[in-house]
Protein backbone atom coordinates (compact mmCIF):
# COMPACT_ATOMS: atom_id res chain seq x y z
CA UNK A 1 0.00 0.00 0.00
CA UNK A 2 1.51 3.71 -0.95
CA UNK A 3 2.30 6.01 1.57
CA UNK A 4 -0.40 7.97 0.36
CA UNK A 5 -2.74 5.33 1.23
CA UNK A 6 -1.80 4.63 4.70
CA UNK A 7 -2.09 8.18 5.50
CA UNK A 8 -5.48 8.55 3.81
CA UNK A 9 -6.24 5.62 6.48
CA UNK A 10 -5.01 7.09 9.56
CA UNK A 11 -6.82 10.38 8.95
CA UNK A 12 -10.08 8.43 8.77
CA UNK A 13 -8.93 7.32 12.38
CA UNK A 14 -7.74 10.33 13.59
CA UNK A 15 -11.28 11.99 12.25
CA UNK A 16 -13.23 9.51 14.05
CA UNK A 17 -11.16 10.04 17.61
CA UNK A 18 -11.72 13.25 17.25
CA UNK A 19 -15.47 12.96 17.05
CA UNK A 20 -15.29 10.33 20.57
CA UNK A 21 -13.02 12.89 22.05
CA UNK A 22 -15.91 14.97 21.92
CA UNK A 23 -17.63 13.09 24.19
CA UNK A 24 -15.48 12.28 26.93
CA UNK A 25 -16.55 13.72 30.67
CA UNK A 26 -14.10 15.44 32.11
CA UNK A 27 -13.17 13.47 34.95
CA UNK A 28 -13.68 15.30 39.12
CA UNK A 29 -10.59 13.33 40.47
CA UNK A 30 -11.29 12.32 44.12
CA UNK A 31 -9.43 13.98 46.49
CA UNK A 32 -7.31 10.71 46.68
CA UNK A 33 -6.23 11.34 43.53
CA UNK A 34 -5.67 15.19 43.03
CA UNK A 35 -2.49 15.98 41.03
CA UNK A 36 -0.13 17.62 44.00
CA UNK A 37 0.46 20.88 43.67
CA UNK A 38 3.37 22.36 42.07
CA UNK A 39 6.20 22.71 44.69
CA UNK A 40 8.59 25.37 44.87
CA UNK A 41 12.22 24.68 43.89
CA UNK A 42 15.32 25.87 46.27
CA UNK A 43 16.78 26.93 42.95
CA UNK A 44 13.98 28.94 41.51
CA UNK A 45 16.00 31.47 40.65
CA UNK A 46 18.85 29.77 39.39
CA UNK A 47 20.11 30.40 35.14
CA UNK A 48 20.38 27.92 33.27
CA UNK A 49 24.38 27.10 32.22
CA UNK A 50 26.14 29.42 29.81
CA UNK A 51 27.54 25.91 28.19
CA UNK A 52 25.38 22.36 28.34
CA UNK A 53 25.53 19.05 26.37
CA UNK A 54 25.53 19.12 23.07
CA UNK A 55 24.31 15.63 22.24
CA UNK A 56 21.74 16.13 19.29
CA UNK A 57 22.45 19.36 17.67
CA UNK A 58 25.23 22.52 18.95
CA UNK A 59 22.09 25.22 18.77
CA UNK A 60 20.25 22.17 21.91
CA UNK A 61 23.47 23.43 24.19
CA UNK A 62 22.45 27.28 24.03
CA UNK A 63 20.62 28.41 27.53
CA UNK A 64 17.15 29.84 26.17
CA UNK A 65 14.82 29.37 23.77
CA UNK A 66 15.70 27.79 20.46
CA UNK A 67 13.41 28.00 17.84
CA UNK A 68 13.72 28.54 13.64
CA UNK A 69 10.64 31.06 13.17
CA UNK A 70 9.89 31.70 9.21
CA UNK A 71 7.28 32.65 7.14
CA UNK A 72 4.51 30.47 7.67
CA UNK A 73 5.40 28.46 10.96
CA UNK A 74 3.10 29.38 13.92
CA UNK A 75 4.78 31.61 16.85
CA UNK A 76 5.33 30.03 20.40
CA UNK A 77 2.76 30.32 22.90
CA UNK A 78 3.44 32.69 25.34
CA UNK A 79 2.98 32.50 28.99
CA UNK A 80 5.37 29.41 28.91
CA UNK A 81 7.11 29.37 32.29
CA UNK A 82 9.06 26.36 32.38
CA UNK A 83 12.93 26.16 32.84
CA UNK A 84 13.06 23.79 30.41
CA UNK A 85 10.78 22.32 27.71
CA UNK A 86 11.10 20.45 24.28
CA UNK A 87 9.05 19.19 21.51
CA UNK A 88 10.41 16.52 19.48
CA UNK A 89 9.07 13.79 16.49
CA UNK A 90 8.81 11.10 18.25
CA UNK A 91 9.38 9.12 14.90
CA UNK A 92 11.76 11.19 12.94
CA UNK A 93 13.60 12.90 16.20
CA UNK A 94 13.32 15.93 14.87
CA UNK A 95 13.73 18.51 17.63
CA UNK A 96 10.95 21.43 16.42
CA UNK A 97 11.90 23.76 19.70
CA UNK A 98 13.34 23.56 23.07
CA UNK A 99 14.36 25.85 25.45
CA UNK A 100 17.32 24.98 27.67
CA UNK A 101 16.95 21.28 26.65
CA UNK A 102 20.15 20.42 28.22
CA UNK A 103 19.43 21.98 31.71
CA UNK A 104 19.81 19.36 34.17
CA UNK A 105 17.48 19.37 36.54
CA UNK A 106 15.48 16.90 39.66
CA UNK A 107 13.35 14.73 37.64
CA UNK A 108 10.86 13.76 39.96
CA UNK A 109 9.30 10.71 38.85
CA UNK A 110 9.62 11.02 34.90
CA UNK A 111 12.69 9.40 36.10
CA UNK A 112 10.29 6.24 36.07
CA UNK A 113 10.73 6.01 32.31
CA UNK A 114 13.96 5.15 32.66
CA UNK A 115 13.24 2.52 35.47
CA UNK A 116 10.89 1.20 33.44
CA UNK A 117 12.30 0.97 29.78
CA UNK A 118 15.09 -0.65 31.70
CA UNK A 119 13.86 -3.06 34.32
CA UNK A 120 9.98 -3.86 32.14
CA UNK A 121 11.29 -6.65 29.65
CA UNK A 122 13.12 -8.46 32.33
CA UNK A 123 9.99 -10.49 33.91
CA UNK A 124 7.00 -11.39 32.98
CA UNK A 125 3.75 -9.95 33.74
CA UNK A 126 1.99 -13.01 34.44
CA UNK A 127 4.99 -13.57 37.38
CA UNK A 128 4.26 -13.25 41.01
CA UNK A 129 5.94 -12.30 43.76
CA UNK A 130 5.58 -11.84 47.81
CA UNK A 131 6.57 -8.72 48.97
CA UNK A 132 9.10 -9.04 51.64
CA UNK A 133 9.16 -6.21 54.68
CA UNK A 134 12.70 -5.05 53.63
CA UNK A 135 11.82 -4.46 50.30
CA UNK A 136 9.81 -1.52 51.08
CA UNK A 137 12.43 -0.20 53.43
CA UNK A 138 13.74 3.13 51.89
CA UNK A 139 10.47 4.70 50.81
CA UNK A 140 11.05 8.45 51.21
CA UNK A 141 8.77 10.05 53.72
CA UNK A 142 5.53 11.79 51.66
CA UNK A 143 6.37 9.27 48.79
CA UNK A 144 3.22 8.90 46.45
CA UNK A 145 2.04 5.15 47.09
CA UNK A 146 -0.09 2.63 45.58
CA UNK A 147 -0.63 0.47 48.74
CA UNK A 148 1.92 -2.19 48.68
CA UNK A 149 1.41 -4.08 51.58
CA UNK A 150 4.25 -6.74 53.02
CA UNK A 151 3.48 -10.50 52.90
CA UNK A 152 1.11 -10.15 50.26
CA UNK A 153 1.50 -11.49 46.66
CA UNK A 154 1.57 -8.91 44.00
CA UNK A 155 1.80 -10.16 39.64
CA UNK A 156 3.86 -8.33 38.01
CA UNK A 157 1.42 -6.39 35.98
CA UNK A 158 -0.07 -5.54 39.64
CA UNK A 159 3.37 -3.90 40.23
CA UNK A 160 4.12 -2.13 36.63
CA UNK A 161 0.32 -0.56 37.02
CA UNK A 162 1.00 1.02 40.91
CA UNK A 163 4.29 3.03 38.95
CA UNK A 164 2.31 4.23 35.91
CA UNK A 165 -0.73 4.70 36.81
CA UNK A 166 -0.62 5.63 40.61
CA UNK A 167 3.49 7.02 40.34
CA UNK A 168 4.16 4.07 43.27
CA UNK A 169 7.65 4.36 45.13
CA UNK A 170 6.22 1.31 46.79
CA UNK A 171 6.17 -0.51 43.82
CA UNK A 172 9.39 0.59 42.21
CA UNK A 173 11.01 -0.77 45.37
CA UNK A 174 9.46 -4.35 45.48
CA UNK A 175 10.61 -4.47 41.26
CA UNK A 176 13.76 -3.17 42.71
CA UNK A 177 13.94 -6.07 44.70
CA UNK A 178 13.52 -8.48 42.31
CA UNK A 179 15.51 -7.27 40.33
CA UNK A 180 18.73 -7.35 42.63
CA UNK A 181 17.94 -4.43 44.80
CA UNK A 182 18.24 -0.89 44.57
CA UNK A 183 21.66 -0.58 44.39
CA UNK A 184 22.19 -3.01 41.39
CA UNK A 185 18.80 -1.67 39.82
CA UNK A 186 20.42 1.86 40.24
CA UNK A 187 23.46 0.65 38.25
CA UNK A 188 21.49 -0.95 35.28
CA UNK A 189 19.49 2.35 34.74
CA UNK A 190 22.61 4.52 34.68
CA UNK A 191 24.10 2.20 32.39
CA UNK A 192 21.14 1.97 30.18
CA UNK A 193 20.98 6.15 30.41
CA UNK A 194 24.67 6.21 28.78
CA UNK A 195 23.08 3.39 26.13
CA UNK A 196 20.65 5.90 25.32
CA UNK A 197 22.86 8.86 25.19
CA UNK A 198 21.27 10.15 28.00
CA UNK A 199 24.69 11.99 28.97
CA UNK A 200 22.67 15.02 31.35
CA UNK A 201 21.63 12.15 33.55
CA UNK A 202 22.80 10.99 36.79
CA UNK A 203 20.44 8.30 38.55
CA UNK A 204 20.65 7.89 42.35
CA UNK A 205 17.46 6.36 43.22
CA UNK A 206 15.24 4.24 40.94
CA UNK A 207 11.85 6.60 42.16
CA UNK A 208 12.91 9.80 41.06
CA UNK A 209 12.79 11.14 44.37
CA UNK A 210 14.40 14.18 45.72
CA UNK A 211 18.47 13.06 46.28
CA UNK A 212 21.29 14.80 46.13
CA UNK A 213 22.81 14.70 42.76
CA UNK A 214 20.21 13.23 40.90
CA UNK A 215 19.22 14.60 37.87
CA UNK A 216 18.35 14.30 33.94
CA UNK A 217 17.03 17.33 31.51
CA UNK A 218 13.98 17.26 29.48
CA UNK A 219 16.11 16.37 26.35
CA UNK A 220 16.89 13.04 28.26
CA UNK A 221 13.05 12.40 29.54
CA UNK A 222 12.49 12.60 25.71
CA UNK A 223 14.88 9.83 24.86
CA UNK A 224 13.75 7.79 27.94
CA UNK A 225 10.25 8.19 26.84
CA UNK A 226 10.86 7.25 23.06
CA UNK A 227 12.65 4.08 23.93
CA UNK A 228 9.59 2.70 25.99
CA UNK A 229 7.58 3.41 23.75
CA UNK A 230 8.93 0.63 21.84
CA UNK A 231 7.61 -1.69 24.37
CA UNK A 232 4.22 -2.95 23.88
CA UNK A 233 3.62 -3.00 27.92
CA UNK A 234 5.05 0.21 28.33
CA UNK A 235 2.88 1.66 26.01
CA UNK A 236 -0.09 -0.27 27.38
CA UNK A 237 0.66 0.72 30.70
CA UNK A 238 1.43 4.30 30.24
CA UNK A 239 -1.72 4.68 28.16
CA UNK A 240 -3.96 3.03 30.76
CA UNK A 241 -6.55 5.60 32.17
CA UNK A 242 -7.79 2.99 34.96
CA UNK A 243 -7.45 -0.04 36.13
CA UNK A 244 -8.21 -2.42 39.51
CA UNK A 245 -5.12 -3.02 42.41
CA UNK A 246 -5.07 -5.62 44.62
CA UNK A 247 -6.35 -4.39 48.31
CA UNK A 248 -7.26 -6.93 50.44
CA UNK A 249 -8.62 -10.17 50.81
CA UNK A 250 -11.67 -11.34 52.22
CA UNK A 251 -13.55 -15.47 53.26
CA UNK A 252 -16.42 -16.62 51.42
CA UNK A 253 -18.70 -18.78 53.33
CA UNK A 254 -17.03 -21.80 51.90
CA UNK A 255 -13.23 -20.52 53.50
CA UNK A 256 -12.30 -20.14 50.66
CA UNK A 257 -10.02 -16.48 50.38
CA UNK A 258 -11.26 -14.16 47.79
CA UNK A 259 -9.02 -10.95 46.27
CA UNK A 260 -10.25 -7.93 46.85
CA UNK A 261 -9.42 -4.77 44.21
CA UNK A 262 -9.76 -0.75 44.23
CA UNK A 263 -10.00 1.07 41.05
CA UNK A 264 -6.77 3.18 40.34
CA UNK A 265 -6.52 6.08 37.75
CA UNK A 266 -3.60 7.51 36.05
CA UNK A 267 -2.64 10.63 37.43
CA UNK A 268 -1.66 12.27 33.88
CA UNK A 269 -4.31 14.88 34.03
CA UNK A 270 -4.00 15.21 30.07
CA UNK A 271 -5.13 11.67 29.88
CA UNK A 272 -7.25 11.31 32.78
CA UNK A 273 -8.67 15.05 32.85
CA UNK A 274 -9.79 16.93 35.79
CA UNK A 275 -11.69 20.07 36.70
CA UNK A 276 -9.19 22.26 34.92
CA UNK A 277 -7.79 20.18 32.62
CA UNK A 278 -9.68 18.54 29.77
CA UNK A 279 -8.47 15.26 28.17
CA UNK A 280 -5.82 16.15 25.28
CA UNK A 281 -7.08 15.00 22.25
CA UNK A 282 -4.67 12.80 20.45
CA UNK A 283 -3.07 11.76 23.99
CA UNK A 284 -1.23 8.00 24.54
CA UNK A 285 0.94 8.85 27.87
CA UNK A 286 3.66 8.76 29.29
CA UNK A 287 4.52 10.14 32.98
CA UNK A 288 4.39 12.71 34.93
CA UNK A 289 6.12 14.08 38.56
CA UNK A 290 6.33 16.20 41.04
CA UNK A 291 9.06 16.67 44.06
CA UNK A 292 9.46 19.73 46.28
CA UNK A 293 12.95 19.95 44.32
CA UNK A 294 12.14 19.16 40.77
CA UNK A 295 9.24 20.72 40.96
CA UNK A 296 6.33 19.37 38.70
CA UNK A 297 7.71 17.64 35.67
CA UNK A 298 5.73 15.55 32.82
CA UNK A 299 6.74 14.43 29.44
CA UNK A 300 3.77 13.19 27.08
CA UNK A 301 3.30 11.38 23.50
CA UNK A 302 0.06 12.29 21.71
CA UNK A 303 -0.55 11.65 18.28
CA UNK A 304 -2.81 14.02 15.88
CA UNK A 305 -3.10 14.83 11.96
CA UNK A 306 -0.30 12.15 11.01
CA UNK A 307 2.41 13.09 13.31
CA UNK A 308 3.41 11.84 16.33
CA UNK A 309 5.26 14.46 18.97
CA UNK A 310 6.86 14.35 22.39
CA UNK A 311 6.38 17.06 24.45
CA UNK A 312 8.71 17.66 27.71
CA UNK A 313 7.97 20.24 30.17
CA UNK A 314 10.32 20.64 33.35
CA UNK A 315 9.20 22.83 36.31
CA UNK A 316 6.77 25.53 35.39
CA UNK A 317 7.65 29.04 37.43
CA UNK A 318 3.88 29.68 37.22
CA UNK A 319 2.68 28.37 40.39
CA UNK A 320 -1.43 27.81 39.27
CA UNK A 321 -3.07 23.99 39.35
CA UNK A 322 -1.96 21.32 36.50
CA UNK A 323 0.13 23.89 35.14
CA UNK A 324 2.67 21.52 33.87
CA UNK A 325 -0.23 20.06 32.21
CA UNK A 326 -1.70 23.49 30.63
CA UNK A 327 1.99 24.60 29.26
CA UNK A 328 2.67 20.79 27.71
CA UNK A 329 -0.89 21.12 26.07
CA UNK A 330 0.50 24.62 24.54
CA UNK A 331 3.47 23.10 23.01
CA UNK A 332 1.48 20.26 21.67
CA UNK A 333 -0.33 22.65 20.05
CA UNK A 334 2.28 24.29 18.64
CA UNK A 335 4.08 21.62 17.51
CA UNK A 336 1.28 19.88 15.76
CA UNK A 337 0.42 23.13 13.87
CA UNK A 338 4.24 23.64 13.37
CA UNK A 339 5.01 20.09 12.22
CA UNK A 340 6.31 20.10 8.36
CA UNK A 341 6.49 23.90 8.49
CA UNK A 342 9.50 24.64 10.72
CA UNK A 343 12.87 23.24 10.33
CA UNK A 344 14.49 21.32 13.07
CA UNK A 345 17.04 22.55 15.55
CA UNK A 346 18.25 19.44 16.87
CA UNK A 347 17.61 15.78 16.87
CA UNK A 348 16.64 13.12 19.84
CA UNK A 349 19.96 10.89 18.88
CA UNK A 350 19.41 6.98 18.20
CA UNK A 351 21.35 5.01 21.07
CA UNK A 352 24.62 3.47 20.40
CA UNK A 353 23.74 -0.20 19.26
CA UNK A 354 20.97 1.09 17.43
CA UNK A 355 20.91 0.05 13.45
CA UNK A 356 19.57 1.39 11.11
CA UNK A 357 17.14 -1.06 8.69
CA UNK A 358 16.91 -0.78 5.02
CA UNK A 359 13.69 0.06 2.94
CA UNK A 360 13.23 -3.41 2.33
CA UNK A 361 14.05 -4.86 5.68
CA UNK A 362 11.44 -2.42 6.86
CA UNK A 363 9.22 -3.59 4.45
CA UNK A 364 9.47 -7.30 5.18
CA UNK A 365 9.71 -6.35 8.95
CA UNK A 366 5.97 -4.47 8.49
CA UNK A 367 4.73 -7.40 6.77
CA UNK A 368 6.20 -9.97 9.36
CA UNK A 369 4.88 -7.58 12.33
CA UNK A 370 1.33 -7.57 10.71
CA UNK A 371 0.63 -10.86 9.96
CA UNK A 372 1.57 -12.24 13.67
CA UNK A 373 -0.06 -9.10 15.40
CA UNK A 374 -3.39 -9.60 17.29
CA UNK A 375 -5.89 -7.82 19.32
CA UNK A 376 -3.98 -6.03 22.98
CA UNK A 377 -5.58 -8.31 25.77
CA UNK A 378 -4.35 -8.98 29.49
CA UNK A 379 -3.42 -12.84 29.13
CA UNK A 380 -4.64 -14.89 32.19
CA UNK A 381 -6.86 -11.79 33.84
CA UNK A 382 -10.02 -12.67 34.47
CA UNK A 383 -12.87 -9.78 33.85
CA UNK A 384 -13.13 -7.76 36.57
CA UNK A 385 -9.87 -9.16 38.26
CA UNK A 386 -6.17 -7.34 38.72
CA UNK A 387 -6.02 -6.57 34.72
CA UNK A 388 -6.15 -3.00 33.51
CA UNK A 389 -8.98 -1.43 31.68
CA UNK A 390 -7.32 -2.37 28.27
CA UNK A 391 -6.67 0.83 25.84
CA UNK A 392 -7.95 -1.08 22.86
CA UNK A 393 -11.39 -2.20 23.84
CA UNK A 394 -11.68 0.14 27.03
CA UNK A 395 -14.94 -0.76 28.32
CA UNK A 396 -16.87 1.87 29.65
CA UNK A 397 -18.73 1.08 33.08
CA UNK A 398 -21.05 2.58 35.46
CA UNK A 399 -20.49 6.33 35.17
CA UNK A 400 -17.03 5.99 34.19
CA UNK A 401 -17.23 7.13 30.40
CA UNK A 402 -14.81 9.94 29.83
CA UNK A 403 -11.89 7.82 30.97
CA UNK A 404 -13.27 4.59 29.15
CA UNK A 405 -13.25 6.95 25.70
CA UNK A 406 -9.96 8.54 26.41
CA UNK A 407 -8.92 4.80 26.69
CA UNK A 408 -10.46 3.96 23.52
CA UNK A 409 -8.74 7.14 21.70
CA UNK A 410 -5.71 6.02 22.84
CA UNK A 411 -5.94 2.57 22.13
CA UNK A 412 -6.61 3.78 18.21
CA UNK A 413 -3.98 5.90 18.58
CA UNK A 414 -0.83 3.77 19.43
CA UNK A 415 -2.40 1.55 16.23
CA UNK A 416 -0.94 4.94 14.38
CA UNK A 417 1.98 4.89 16.21
CA UNK A 418 2.66 1.25 14.89
CA UNK A 419 1.84 2.38 11.31
CA UNK A 420 3.76 4.96 11.21
CA UNK A 421 6.96 4.34 12.37
CA UNK A 422 8.67 2.81 9.75
CA UNK A 423 7.78 4.88 7.02
CA UNK A 424 8.91 7.67 9.00
CA UNK A 425 12.09 7.17 10.82
CA UNK A 426 15.23 5.53 8.88
CA UNK A 427 18.06 6.64 11.66
CA UNK A 428 16.21 4.50 14.31
CA UNK A 429 13.44 1.86 13.29
CA UNK A 430 10.92 1.42 16.03
CA UNK A 431 10.50 -2.44 15.35
CA UNK A 432 8.04 -2.85 18.32
CA UNK A 433 5.72 -0.08 17.18
CA UNK A 434 4.99 -2.61 14.16
CA UNK A 435 3.37 -5.26 16.55
CA UNK A 436 -0.34 -4.08 14.85
CA UNK A 437 -3.25 -4.22 17.17
CA UNK A 438 -6.35 -4.98 15.42
CA UNK A 439 -7.78 -2.13 13.92
CA UNK A 440 -11.41 -0.79 15.10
Amino acid sequence: MSAPQKIGKRSLLIASATLLITSVTTLTAPAALAAPKPSGSPTATATPPAHMSMVGGERLGRPGTQVNLASGVPVLPKDLTARSWIVSDAESGEVLAAHNAHWRLPPASTLKMLFADTVLPRFPRSETYKVAPADLAGVGAGSSVVGIEANRTYSVQDLWLGVFLRSGNDAVHVLSAMNGGVGATVQDMQAHADQLQALDTSVVSPDGYDAPGQVSSAYDLSLFARSGLQKKDFREYCSTVRAKFPSGTTQTGKGKAVTEYKDIQNTNRLLSGDTDVPVYQGIAGVKNGNTTNAGATFTGVAERGGKVLLVTVMNPAKAEHNEVYKETAKLFDWGFQAAGKVQPVGSLVPPKNAVTASPSTSASASASASAGASASTTPGTPPGAAGAEPVASAAVQGGHRGAGTAAAIAGGLLVLLAGAAFLVNRRWPLPDLLHRRNRP
